[in-house]
């Protein structure tokens, strides 16, 4: 009986790990999705580089692959006149599409600063318009806002589309569920924003959730 006891609960035990690993197996991983996808890329040595700002140019790029905006309509047919991103520059055609097709916009005097690193209201407000803005109504804004206490310090500009972020799942949080929408829009960050747009794209494929290791303010 002690016997049948313990080989019982053996197989329980077995039965338990193996469910377990199943599920471990089964969590995405935001990097290694969007490498995979050729959304982001490896540097030469192998690293991902989680830890660094996003350029304005290479926003326009990932953004161009992500959402194939060369395959979409283009509101302004001809080339525009961008004075610090000659056509010898490497993210000239990318920026060249993301401001034709009004997902970026340039600055005064003809100017796009693509070597600018980028904030996290500004990379998430962009990429809630590459996805399609919700047209949520003011209330509605304030209440998807209302649970993020550092929400106050979102520009007035960046508030919709950042709404339209969190609502999406775009939106990684830092710690006490904070924004922080003023800090660096970092790779790491990118990643999972990319992550989150691909499940819901094919949520049946995509499931579950990925992991995402909190940033520490």
């Amino acid at each position: 009986m002690e016997r049948f006891v313990s080989a019982l609960s053996l197989t329980i035990l077995l039965t338990g790990l193996a469910a377990v690993a199943q599920v471990q197996s089964s969590v995405r991983d935001p990097i290694q999705e969007v490498v995979d996808a050729g959304l982001m890329t490896l540097s030469e040595n192998g690293e991902f580089r989680e830890d660094e700002t996003v350029s304005r140019a290479e926003l326009a790029s990932i953004l161009v692959r992500t959402f194939r905006l060369d395959q979409r309509h283009i509101e302004h047919h001809v080339l525009l006149d961008v004075k610090d991103v000659p056509p010898s520059h490497w993210a000239y055609h990318d920026i060249q599409l993301v401001l034709r097709n009004g997902i970026m916009t340039g600055y005064r005097e003809g100017l796009f600063y693509p070597d600018q690193r980028i904030t996290r209201a500004e990379a998430f407000a962009i990429f809630a318009q590459a996805h399609g803005v919700f047209q949520f109504p003011e209330q509605t804004i304030n209440e998807v806002l209302a649970p993020y206490p550092d929400a106050s310090k979102i520009p007035g500009w960046a508030r919709k589309s950042m709404a339209t972020a969190i609502k999406a799942g775009f939106v990684n949080l830092k710690e006490y569920n904070q924004i922080d929408p003023l800090g660096p829009m970092t790779r790491e960050d990118l990643a999972y924003a990319l992550s989150s747009y691909r499940t819901r794209q094919n949520p049946a494929s995509a499931s579950p959730r990925p992991v995402f290791r909190p940033l520490r303010g």
